[in-house]
């Protein structure tokens, strides 16, 4: 049976963060090259969602959304330090415009659960007469929730250096939905064996990086462990990764298998590129190629 997919970025609220903590200890003649930061040295970063949505011969559809980004769940004190602008759920506003509602999605791959990448799976941040946060909720009420194994139990139980980066309140939400798969292998069953996953622990244990098959080649979605085009170079990482130098072998496991199989990465951080093939300079070295700013239900 064939199936046809076609895919859809969706960008969500954007983010500003430090831009040295970006790029690690490459120094800033290096990565200003890329990005101009404002007064307080941050750069802009999008936080974008891949939707999929495949459909067999019969006409039976399932649609797919991996990571919701950071949303707009923060309090105003927060929304501010971490440079969200804008106030509305951005991502919930994109999907509209593509077609598509909340209700729609079928599964909700999460590569982890840092709050950059799974914020939006909250509510916007409201507070009552009294001026108190209004307790949160899970948006997607129809979709199961991919979590990897290692991924779950970082958030559960936090190390001091990222405790900062997760959302305690997510987890009880997520387990209390019913709906939470955990992965533990390379497939789960909510996707079917058509996709898998890459998994990778310089970043953060269990990141898990979903393969979807496609005619054009397969799409990897490569989350943290390479945000964006720059970071495709070698040896930049960011200033956020928990082992710098096992990332840097990750990543060149990967790019060296994609590039053997003519596969593209799909990038939630960078603010111009959703999608791009791998290709080598004249000195050898991986970079961008081939890429795309936008898909618009591509095949």
């Amino acid at each position: 049976m064939t199936i046809t997919r076609r895919f859809w970025s969706i960008l969500g609220n954007s983010q500003r963060l430090d831009g040295g903590a970006m790029f690690g200890n490459a120094p800033k003649a290096y990565w200003t090259r890329f990005f101009q930061p404002d007064e307080a040295n941050r750069i802009s970063l999008a936080c974008r969602a891949l939707l999929v949505q495949e459909t067999t011969p019969a006409g039976a559809t399932k649609t797919i959304l991996f990571e919701t980004g950071i949303g707009a769940f923060f309090s105003p004190k927060l929304k501010e330090r971490f440079g969200v602008a804008e106030t509305a759920h951005l991502l919930l506003d994109n999907l509209s415009a593509q077609g598509f509602s909340e209700d729609d999605i079928d599964i909700v791959v999460l590569s982890h659960l840092h709050f950059d990448h799974a914020g939006g799976l909250l509510h916007a941040y409201r507070e009552d007469a009294g001026g108190e946060p209004v307790p949160q909720a899970l948006h997607f009420p129809n979709a199961t929730y991919v979590v990897g194994e290692d991924a779950w139990t970082r958030a559960k139980e936090p190390h001091p250096r990222d405790r900062a980066s997760f959302i305690p309140e997510l987890n009880h939400l997520l387990e209390r939905s019913g709906r939470l798969e955990i992965v533990s292998g390379d497939t789960t069953p909510a996707l079917g064996p058509d996709y898998r996953f890459h998994v990778s622990h310089g970043h953060t244990p269990g990141l898990i990086l979903a393969e979807v098959p496609s005619e054009a080649g397969p799409v990897v979605f490569c989350g943290d462990l390479i945000p964006g085009a720059p970071w495709v170079h070698l040896p930049i990482t960011m200033g956020y990764d928990r082992y710098p130098e096992l990332l840097i072998d990750e990543k060149r496991a990967l790019l060296t298998d994609l590039a053997q199989r003519d596969g593209r990465l799909f990038f939630t951080h960078d603010p111009t590129t959703a999608l791009a093939r791998i290709g080598e300079d004249d000195r050898g070295r991986f970079r961008a190629t081939d890429e795309q700013a936008v898909l618009v239900g591509e095949v």
